[in-house]
This record gives C-alpha cells, structure tokens and sequence, in this order.
C-alpha cells in the first residue's frame, strides 16, 4: 500500500498546485498592471519637472500644465485601491463581507423598526 501511494501525486496536492499557480499568477498580472499604471500616471509629472529643473531660467511652476500633470499623478492614487479591490479575491471577500454586514444591519434594523 504504501508503494501504491507514493507512485503518484493526489488530486489535493495536485488541486492545491494549480491554485498556487494560479494566485502566482494573479499576483504578477496586478504588479505588472499597477506598475505600468505608475509608469503611466507618474512619468509626464516628471518629465515637466526634469525640463523645469534643466531650464536655465525656469517659469514658476504655477502654469495649467504642471496642475494637469499632478492631477494625472494622483489618478494613480486613486485608482491603485480599486485595482487591488477588483484583482485580489481576499479584498473582494472583506469588502463584500463589509457590504453585506451592513446591509444586513441596515435590513435588521428597518424590519425591526417597521414591526
């Protein structure tokens, strides 16, 4: 018997193999996607400053363009949150849990209130 159990692996090991692989997986997919983003997001901001710093004699930086520029910056704050809300399922079950909890608060107390 215990020739025949090590001739090959079980389907646990084998289900929990391919569901490391694939959270591996997901992991790669968001930092590839949050980094682009920052790259994005980040990178006119730093040009416009990198110019501002190579000018000899540079403008204020009080102009449309360097507040667009921030603005476009801090898209990418705003939207690394909802990145990792939408591609991680442990943040999707704690949000979900939230929703739901309050919701269920929200039920229990209107039902309570009505009778």
């Amino acid at each position: 018997m215990a020739g025949h159990a090590a001739a090959g692996p079980s389907t646990s090991q084998t289900y929990a193999q391919a569901k490391a692989n694939k959270i591996q997986s997901n992991i790669i997919k968001t930092m590839i996607l949050v980094s682009a983003l920052y790259a994005i997001l980040w990178l006119p901001n730093n040009i416009f400053l990198l110019i501002l710093t190579l000018d000899p004699n540079p403008p204020p930086p009080d102009g449309i363009a360097y507040y667009a520029t921030v603005i476009v910056a801090f898209l990418y704050m705003c939207t690394n949150p909802f990145i990792y809300a939408i591609k991680f399922d442990p943040v999707k079950e704690v949000l979900m849990r939230r929703i739901l909890c309050k919701n269920s608060v929200s039920d229990s107390v209107t039902s309570t209130g009505t009778s």
